[in-house]
């Protein structure tokens, strides 16, 4: 027998539609170019509250679809602007290296952070529409087959780089750079 709507999914539903929802207004704010000097850290904070998301929808047991066929969602959303502006926003650290399949392979592959995002959001915006239409169940069964056969996988990459960068903007300050700060906000009092 599979869960419908009336066993649980439209809470679940609703609570995932809520974390799609806030992932796209993170995704049009920072695109928006309005303010660069926070783009890291807010889509850190934005790509980790997903990842937590998607862990607890992919940990679940399987969502079964009331119907065989899956309903038509409408046409995919064009979020190309939105890749375009991200990828001007990040410049030279927009692509990264990392592993095509960290079990079954070690080759080493590009990835590109904007483009992560991007696909992400596309993903996620399928079950968004379901879940506008009225169909929570569909809705869930989409964002968790996408989690375990795509975004999922995008979205801890695009933690991993996105912390990474942060890391070295951080940590990579120049010393005398460091010591004059300090002792600036020493001497504030």
């Amino acid at each position: 027998m599979s869960e419908t709507a009336e066993d649980g999914w439209d809470v679940l539903a609703e609570q995932m539609h809520a974390e799609v929802t806030a992932y796209f207004a993170v995704l049009h704010k920072v695109a928006s170019g309005e303010a660069p000097e926070t783009a890291l850290p807010v889509l850190l904070l934005a790509v980790g509250q997903l990842c937590g998301a998607g862990a607890r929808i992919g940990a679940l047991v399987d969502v079964v679809p009331e119907e065989r066929f899956e309903p038509d969602a409408g046409p995919d959303p064009d979020l190309e602007e939105v890749r375009a502006r991200l990828h001007a926003l990040l410049g030279g650290v927009d692509t990264y290296c990392d592993l095509e399949d960290p079990v079954l392979s070690g080759e080493v592959v590009s990835g590109s952070l904007s483009a992560d995002l991007v696909a992400i959001a596309s993903d996620l915006e399928h079950g968004r529409a379901h879940f506008e239409a009225g169909r929570p169940t569909e809705a869930m069964w989409w964002w968790q087959f996408s989690y375990v056969s795509s975004w999922g996988e995008r979205a801890a990459a695009a933690l991993r780089v996105l912390l990474a960068l942060l890391s070295h903007v951080r940590l990579d300050a120049d010393d005398e750079q460091v010591m004059e700060a300090e002792m600036a906000a020493l001497h504030q009092v």
